[in-house]
């Protein structure tokens, strides 16, 4: 889709064992500077469509909506690094934008994507993709190192209006020594366990601030349908032979999501457009 950097390749294995003993990978390359400028412009053209009244870090499932988002996540490079962790069998179920333009006072409160997902058992990987050079002058996000170990920490309601996501773990229940910036060029990503605290500060600086993220699963993990109807899968690599969850279609065109829990059918009549 966008030109791929020389330098991508497979994941080494002290990455691999970083990944279990830290909950994280960074810097990993994928685009090269003619892919990155692509990607922005691509990334303004789809951005323009989502309705103004509607912030566009409140909508996901871009990947059951949009064709170019849907190849974007199965670029082979991001496959192979998702496979490296995941296993030849898994499939993709998460597709969203992390924008923060400057002086956007917006926060993500430390957080386990774990908590808001009702997937068992947990195993699911993000991948972050910058879309523009991101450091800590410009929100880039934080994790924090082995987090994931405990595996469960005390979620509480925060309805503050700057925050993103509206619960959030107290700084007194982890080490804040263990917090790692994930600073990135634009092109690359970085790769984290659904176990993992993360979450990111304001965005200070005059630059924008934008991470894709990628949610892939092996295909042995199963989805409460009860809490989450509209959850829907598409293979990415291999074969699914437990056939837990329901199948999205690879979209047949561009719609746009307008908000978060969206099914696969909501996007059917933009494609006929």
């Amino acid at each position: 889709m966008f030109e791929i950097n020389k330098n991508a390749r497979r994941l080494y294995e002290d990455e691999k064992n970083q990944f279990i003993h830290e909950g994280y990978i960074p810097s990993l390359p994928v685009f090269a500077k003619s892919g990155v400028r692509d990607l922005q412009m691509w990334y303004e053209n789809i951005s323009a469509r989502v309705d103004k009244k509607i912030n566009i870090n409140k909508t996901n499932m871009w990947h059951k909506a949009s064709l170019s988002f849907y190849n974007l996540c199965h670029t082979s490079v991001i496959l192979d690094y998702v496979e490296d962790l995941l296993g030849e069998n898994f499939y993709l179920w998460g597709g969203q934008f992390f924008f923060k333009g400057s002086k956007d006072n917006s926060i993500v409160p430390w957080h386990q994507d774990a908590q808001y997902w009702p997937l068992k058992p947990s195993k699911s990987v993000t991948v972050w993709l910058a879309v523009y050079d991101t450091d800590e002058n410009n929100a880039a996000m934080k994790v924090v190192s082995g987090s994931h170990k405990k595996k469960s920490y005390k979620h509480k309601v925060n309805n503050s209006k700057n925050f993103i996501l509206d619960q959030e773990v107290s700084e007194d229940q982890f080490d804040t020594k263990n917090i790692v910036s994930l600073n990135l060029k634009a092109g690359d990503i970085s790769l984290h366990t659904d176990a993992l605290l993360h979450g990111s500060e304001s965005n200070l600086s005059n630059r924008p601030r934008c991470g894709i993220t990628m949610r892939f699963s092996p295909t042995n993990v199963r989805a409460d349908l009860n809490i989450w109807p509209f959850f829907s899968t598409q293979l990415s690599r291999g074969v699914d032979t437990y056939e837990y969850n329901p199948i999205a279609p690879i979209p047949r065109g561009e719609a746009t999501p307008s908000g978060r829990f969206q099914n696969f059918k909501d996007f059917e009549a933009e494609w006929k457009r």
